[in-house]
């Protein structure tokens, strides 16, 4: 369930959307005032707000810049045909979308449904869900030869026009190397629109980059920009464009080379200046082979490559991105200890840096607010991603452990069993000390 806010000065319009979210399990609040629209926005938080455009004395546009300034809430822009433009410079300006005059309640409900999904998928990792933040997107973390070499190549690439590839697992982060392209660049303040290509069936994805007419399809009851359109002099950010299939490869090939597209269901040529990144975890020459990829586009799109390496291959970086990921989620210890540095050095994170996220994640909760130890990683789970099936005798999981277990023992001796002394000469809290002994099984 969301919270809703619904403002119109038109009654009726107020109360169809309201039934139709209500319906659908949502908490609505709803204004045909849009002076009390502001005061609640002010006074409450909403994970969404649905506004018309024009409205008398605060506009539309007065309505999203002060949603927008509220973390977490988007917000949704009705509008009649005449304004179309606008609600297109609200996208640019951090709409979450827009729908026409008169809109299908089942395409808002969609809308609706698709944005509370996002937010949700944000909130499982809000702590880390972004890369270290410095600049209006962020950099990379860590200075191991990898991670400098990716940095170099985005520097260079950036000030130019060109089509870049990025190349990688999942979880290197390449959404963030195509946001620094972008920032970098002399488009950086025009969009960047990012757009998921493996999230949409064809027949919708084309629909969400090129746009569409009105009457088109079935449900296209007004003319729709396309995500191309969006971030015309800007950028756009192609995220798995290796789960495109041939024939929306081949629309793609089209508007790259041509600079130009047609809407579905239109004859007009329009004119974009975009900046293309494509992103993909295949190996595109693998897919090529398999007639699965076009040849063309890979060339087109292969300009200049940057392959992001995963988080194996840049260990010196671990310590500094798990102690940055513990200090951005505003947790109390942030510094790794050397046992748990041990463990995490010892990992190879096949889910990469997405993976050490989550991992640290999970151990700060289990930490119960004390300082992350070897324990907090170790989950009763068949898959423990900590755990070494391949080791001979035992893991380092367990080494760590029983090192711990000694270090714990040998505290307790040299202040001749004062548990409040141990603890300080561990560094842990008496309480943390208790805890550890209990799971060694330590009794003095």
């Amino acid at each position: 369930m969301a919270n809703i806010l619904v403002v119109d000065d038109e009654p009726k319009m107020t109360s169809l959307v309201c039934g139709q979210l209500e319906d659908a399990g949502h908490k609505v609040t709803t204004t045909i005032d849009p002076k009390e629209a502001l005061k609640l926005i002010e006074e409450h938080a909403y994970d969404l707000i649905v506004t018309d455009l024009s409205m008398p004395e605060v506009s539309g546009m007065q309505i999203l810049e002060s949603g927008l300034q509220k973390e977490g809430t988007d917000v949704i822009m009705m509008t009649a045909y005449g304004t179309v433009e606008t609600a297109v410079e609200a996208m640019k300006k951090g709409a979450a979308d827009y729908l026409v005059k008169p809109f299908s309640l089942d395409e808002l409900e969609l809308i609706v449904n698709k944005l509370i999904k996002h937010q949700k998928e944000k909130s499982l990792s809000s702590h880390y869900q972004k890369e270290v933040e410095t600049s209006r997107y962020g950099k990379f973390i860590g200075s191991a030869p990898a991670t400098e070499e990716v940095k170099k190549m985005i520097r260079q690439v950036a000030v130019t026009d060109s089509t870049v590839l990025l190349t990688g697992r999942s979880g290197t982060g390449k959404e963030l190397a195509a946001r620094m392209v972008h920032d970098l660049s002399n488009r950086k303040d025009a969009p960047f629109i990012a757009v998921n290509c493996a999230a949409l069936p064809d027949n919708l994805l084309e629909s969400e980059l090129f746009g569409h007419e009105k009457g088109a399809f079935t449900g296209a009851v007004a003319r729709k920009h396309g995500r191309f359109e969006l971030a015309h002099t800007g950028t756009i950010f192609l995220d798995e464009i290796g789960e495109t299939a041939p024939s929306m490869q081949t629309k793609l090939l089209r508007v790259l080379e041509e600079r130009s597209l047609v809407r579905v269901g239109g004859v007009d040529l329009i004119d974009v200046d975009v900046r293309v990144i494509a992103a993909t975890n295949k190996d595109l020459k693998k897919e090529m082979e398999k007639k699965n990829f076009r040849d063309d586009l890979f060339y087109r799109l292969n300009v200049f490559p940057i392959r992001l390496p995963q988080l194996v291959e840049r260990r010196d970086d671990i310590i500094e991105l798990s102690e940055h990921f513990l200090r951005s989620s505003k947790y109390a210890h942030p510094i790794v200890s050397t046992e748990v540095a041990s463990l995490l050095m010892q990992y190879d994170w096949p889910g990469n840096i997405r993976e050490l996220k989550n991992v640290l994640e999970r151990a700060v909760i289990l930490s119960g607010g004390e300082e992350i130890s070897v324990s907090d990683f170790a989950l009763e789970t068949d898959n423990d991603p900590l755990v070494d099936t391949g080791a001979a005798k035992g893991s380092a999981k367990e080494g760590l452990e029983m090192a711990e277990k000694q270090m714990i023992i040998d505290a307790l001796d040299r202040t001749g069993g004062n548990k409040t002394e141990a603890a300080n000469m561990l560094k842990i809290t008496r309480r943390r000390l208790y805890s550890r002994m209990k799971v060694h099984n330590i009794s003095i």
